[in-house]
């Protein structure tokens, strides 16, 4: 009885796994694409309402011309896998933030904020191409959807997501916004290094088949080491210690520089 039971959960827990695109990771998925896209597009525009959004010109038209050659590679890679199902739903929106945080996400569903406290960091388009290319990949490789779906797991019993939200909504839109990269959660510390280490890696592919060198993102992220600052050690951050991220960086440039073509 015993091992029919573990049979069972076996079974489905691998009915719940989803696949990374470009790595092959298995994941956790136990929200579906159409739940979670249309709570992050809830998500985005009361985020967007706040604001106050950036009235300079300039920074948005970058924002969205970067954002958008970045999502045209994006489509054009899930076009060569005969994957397009995996972007249903997709809306892509760009919109910049007047905040002076170094910091930047997108939610499910291509819903991207880009704040003006990382634009002198990333200094031109190449150098926000690596974040756009980074934030992007936490969205099409499901990172979102995981994380709900661990938290889920942990906090609701795995209890589906629109049971979860018509008995708390506050609490489990909170999770959204953590799981979507907007807040933090202290249990996932070491699930989210992996996920922005796996992130780095699809985002440098990305950026790399919209025409941005990839080698700028070990540039952009000695900027951001040289900044220095009270950081945390790694083992208690959701990131990656800037030095562990520009090895790993140097060693998947190889992969990447095969998808770049400069324009």
């Amino acid at each position: 009885m015993l091992k029919k039971l573990t049979l069972v959960a076996g079974l489905a827990f691998v009915a719940a796994c989803a696949t990374v695109p470009i790595t092959g990771r298995r994941q956790l998925s136990l929200v579906s694409d159409t739940e979670v896209n249309t709570l992050a597009a809830q998500q985005y525009r009361e985020v967007i309402a706040k604001g106050p959004l950036s009235t300079n010109s300039e920074q948005l038209a970058q924002t969205r011309r970067v954002g958008q050659r970045i999502q045209a590679a994006v489509e054009q890679y899930f076009r060569q896998q005969n994957a397009t199902d995996q972007l249903a739903g997709y809306q892509w929106e760009f919109n910049v933030i007047n905040d002076k945080q170094e910091n930047a996400w997108c939610m499910p569903g291509g819903k991207v904020a880009v704040y003006t406290g990382i634009l002198p960091i990333t200094q031109d388009d190449n150098g926000l191409a690596v974040v756009l290319g980074h934030e992007i990949a936490h969205a099409v490789a499901k990172h979102g959807s995981e994380r709900m779906s661990q938290s889920l797991l942990q906090q609701a019993g795995g209890q589906a997501l629109s049971a979860a939200l018509s008995t708390n909504s506050a609490a489990t839109q909170e999770l959204a916004l953590q799981a979507f990269g907007v807040g933090s959660q202290v249990g996932l510390l070491k699930y989210g290094r992996n996920q922005e280490s796996e992130a780095d890696h699809l985002g440098l592919i990305f950026m790399a088949m919209a025409g941005y060198n990839p080698e700028g993102a070990i540039a952009f992220w000695q900027r951001m080491d040289a900044k220095g600052g009270a950081a945390p050690p790694e083992f208690l951050s959701t990131h990656p210690s800037n030095g562990t991220r520009i090895a790993d960086i140097q060693r998947e440039l190889p992969e990447a520089r095969k998808y770049y073509k400069p324009r």
